[in-house]
């Protein structure tokens, strides 16, 4: 099975050979849940999101990739900021892919469905703000999550 294996300002990480646009999203509920994922990648909980297609806005690979990784229609409601740190590097071992971070993150209302894994996701839930740093998560989706809870401007980095 391919692994994704993200870094983190570390020095012996692999030199990134690849910048893929994409998206993460935080969809909440009629009750202000949050939508997370377990990754099947790397078993951590996640934003649902991915790359954008080409042909495709930023809002559309949003919704797709919600709808494919969490089977939960939404409709995209806000931007929380962009992520671009070039210290993030995910390596992708099918392929030896290593990108550097470059996220949109946006906000979105989830519009019907029910919590549903997919391949790319072991486990899908709704999962209230006070519990979300229960979950373990890689570094990078934490701060989306708490650009997030903390509101304001959208985060730009």
């Amino acid at each position: 099975m391919s692994k994704r294996i993200d870094y983190y300002n570390d020095p012996s990480a692999p030199a990134a050979n690849s910048l893929v646009p994409s998206v993460n999203v935080v969809v909440t509920n009629e009750v202000g849940e949050l939508l997370l994922i377990r990754r099947s990648d790397n078993d951590n909980w996640a934003l649902p999101g991915g790359a954008i297609d080409l042909g495709e806005s930023i809002p559309q690979a949003a919704i797709r990739e919600t709808l494919e990784e969490a089977g939960i229609p939404c409709e995209i409601t806000g931007l929380i900021g962009t992520h671009s740190d070039p210290g993030h590097v995910i390596h992708y071992t099918s392929n030896d892919e290593v990108r550097q971070e470059f996220s949109l993150v946006l906000t979105a209302r989830a519009v019907s469905g029910q919590p549903t894994p997919s391949t790319e996701s072991r486990e899908v839930r709704w999962v209230p703000r006070h519990e979300v740093s229960n979950y373990s998560m890689h570094r990078s989706m934490r701060l989306r999550i708490n650009h997030y809870l903390q509101g304001g401007s959208p985060h730009i980095g």
